[in-house]
């Protein structure tokens, strides 16, 4: 999916409280197509990916088809409306080898005419028309991991692009794609509430019609975390996340999502998948899928294996990923995905509390987090949980 805010570490990308409407969870389905391979290993990142310069793409992609073709058994009633390309870094993929996947999902899925076909990049390559290929080849949406704006924390964050060269990519993918995103990260060691919100700035004005914003967090295990760097500290870290939603709403980026920002009707469709609770496939190394198959649920997992998710496993899942939305949860939608009455799983003398702390909007039809309320997300679900 496309990193963290102050409350983003909580959840582990402020809005009118109105009723949110019942999502139609039988139409949307995804695909998630994992790159784990990149050139060098970002000093930050906790995800799975491996260092390699050498691979044999073709073979690796042959498996990605065998096991589509396996999945497409399953599921080759439903209508395919995104396919994300994530990583590590899937630029590194020849634009080739993905249309070849593009178009092989064409043939054992109807694929929908308005389908959301989106790739990760970052903006340095040695690929000189690399954007233009990857539009050929049926990519629709370019998500660029940019990460700072400035070339001191660009070599900080462990980037192998400079400034310069994430300008002339932000300026190639405008030129591009209709539809674009790119990731900063904030909160950065150093980084000062002024710097951040001159990036913001910067960064809005460009016109992206999507925009992420990731807290930088220390995870254990990674070379940040080895080296003992620390992040802005939280007082600073939620200012810098209050300005972020402020600042974009009155500049047209509405927030959807913790991290997340976009112009009306650019929302990513593929990562509402994940939040909603639909269903997706995740094909590659370290991907993850879940899948209702009649009337049970299963978390998909490499490769090709199905764990069933109990009502309560299932439950807790979209307690986590719906409260990260700005909509919130639906209550019926909730029940019909997992068969528990929302009132009835959560901790009622907890939900009750934190409606009176004002952290959470609880409704007969909808549960939300507020502003407040998502800074501390992970508090939230872990007592609506206890």
């Amino acid at each position: 999916m496309e990193r963290s805010s102050a409350a983003d570490t909580e959840a582990r990308e402020s809005s009118s409280i109105g009723e949110s409407p019942q999502r139609d969870f039988s139409q949307g389905f995804g695909i998630y197509i994992h790159w784990p391979y990149c050139l060098s290993k970002c000093p930050y990142c906790d995800f799975f990916s491996q260092v390699s310069r050498n691979i044999e793409q073709e073979t690796i992609i042959k498996d990605y088809l065998d096991d589509l073709d396996f999945y497409a058994e399953l599921t080759k009633e439903r209508t395919v409306t995104s396919v994300f390309f994530g990583g590590g870094t899937p630029s590194l993929i020849k634009p080739e080898l993905i249309e070849k996947i593009i178009n092989h999902i064409s043939k054992k899925w109807n694929l929908a005419d308005n389908s959301e076909i989106s790739l990760e990049a970052n903006p340095n390559t040695d690929r000189p028309d690399l954007f233009a290929d990857l539009r050929n080849a049926g990519i629709n949406r370019l998500s660029l991991g940019v990460q700072a704006l400035n070339d001191n924390d660009l070599k900080i964050l462990g980037r192998t692009h400079n400034l310069k060269q994430a300008y002339q990519a932000m300026e190639e993918v405008l030129r591009r794609f209709d539809n674009h995103s790119i990731d900063l990260i904030y909160a950065r060691p150093a980084q000062s509430l002024n710097q951040w919100q001159e990036e913001i700035r910067h960064a809005a004005a460009f016109g992206f019609k999507h925009l992420s914003m990731y807290q930088l967090t220390i995870e254990e295990g990674t070379v940040f975390y080895k080296k003992g760097m620390q992040p802005a500290e939280e007082n600073l870290a939620s200012e810098m996340y209050n300005f972020t939603n402020r600042y974009l709403s009155e500049h047209g980026y509405p927030q959807y999502e913790i991290s997340n920002y976009a112009q009306t009707g650019f929302e990513s469709r593929h990562n509402q998948l994940y939040w909603n609770g639909s269903d997706y496939l995740g094909i590659g190394k370290s991907a993850h899928g879940r899948l209702k198959i009649g009337n049970k649920h299963y978390a998909l997992t490499h490769r090709r294996i199905r764990e069933e998710l109990t009502p309560e496993e299932r439950a807790e899942e979209l307690l986590l990923m719906g409260l990260r939305l700005n909509s919130g949860i639906n209550k019926q939608d909730f029940e019909k995905q997992c068969g528990l009455k929302f009132d009835k799983f959560v901790n009622t003398n907890k939900l009750n509390g934190l409606s009176a702390e004002k952290l959470i909007i609880n409704t007969e039809a909808t549960i939300k987090a507020t502003d407040s309320g998502r800074l501390i997300l992970n508090r939230i679900i872990e007592e609506l949980c206890s």
